[in-house]
């Protein structure tokens, strides 16, 4: 038998199991295995994994987010496709030519990820526009040591604390976009998640309090501090909480709008600084 034929009847089988298994994109999950294991044991015990619900790109060790191959660990939050809509709009609100926008041309734009994860919205709009002052951060500790190679390539610092605890006292009152992916599912709606995230992600990445919105409280009630005159903040949501999204930025003083993205099933609450 040809190494092509071998090839062949490996990725019809582990498409079978993968499919019989649940997995939707079977075949193209079978050849991303096939192409990132090598060995009979390895790709037996990468299969096995995936069909007992471990997440696909935890086994890769990366995600594909917004174009760039996002480095994973074992544990750590995998950035959603939905999340591009925060880069979209971070990406539309950072003026690529800062004279034309009346701007120091000679101090960078400061951007933040707030809750970063595997840093992969600070990444992926650092990617697009090149000179930023970029900065993330997050309180898990390995969430940290993912940002730092994902955002570390892109000339980003990451920090590890609470919030705005974790964020360089220089930057305060100087970033033009915040960028936050807070944990926002209910508490009570964690059970219903899907279980290769609710038994393999963290849990403090996923829950958000009892309304799914404590942290998008903490976070509009210390924003207008950290951002410039004019500067936005951009907080990922769900369509059925955004109207509880805006009405907390609004109380917070921000002017609010929404924006939805069918294509990529996403939803985000922009509010921009008033003063």
């Amino acid at each position: 038998m040809s190494a092509t034929e071998l090839h062949v009847e490996s990725l019809s089988g582990i498409t079978e199991r993968l499919r019989s298994a649940g997995c939707v994109f079977a075949e193209e999950e079978a050849q991303l295995l096939l192409a990132a294991v090598s060995g009979p044991d390895r790709i037996a015990s990468a299969v096995e994994r995936r069909v007992a619900g471990y997440p696909l790109e935890h086994i890769l060790g990366w995600a594909e987010f917004c174009g760039l191959r996002i480095e994973l660990d074992a544990g750590v939050f995998v950035p959603r496709r939905r999340t591009g809509l925060v880069v979209n709009e971070a990406l539309a609100l950072l003026p690529a030519d800062p004279m034309r926008e009346g701007l120091d041309a000679s101090e960078p734009a400061v951007v933040v990820d707030l809750c970063c994860g595997s840093g992969a919205v600070g990444a992926a709009i650092a990617s697009r526009i090149a000179g930023l002052e970029l900065h993330a951060a997050d309180i898990d500790p390995a969430a940290v040591a993912c940002a730092r190679r994902n955002v570390g390539r892109m000339g980003g610092e990451v920090h590890r604390g609470d919030l705005f605890e974790a964020l360089p006292p220089a930057i305060k009152g100087r970033i033009r976009v915040l960028a936050v992916n807070a944990p926002y599912v209910p508490t009570a709606a964690i059970d219903s998640m899907p279980h290769e995230a609710r038994d393999h992600e963290p849990l403090w990445s996923l829950d958000g309090g009892a309304d799914g919105l404590d942290f998008h409280r903490r976070v509009a009630a210390e924003a207008n501090e950290w951002l410039r005159p004019g500067g936005n903040l951009i907080i990922e949501t769900s369509e059925r909480q955004a109207a509880g999204t805006s009405m907390i930025l609004e109380s917070a003083g921000f002017a609010v709008r929404t924006v939805r993205s069918e294509e990529l099933d996403g939803t985000v609450v922009v509010g921009r600084v008033g003063r």
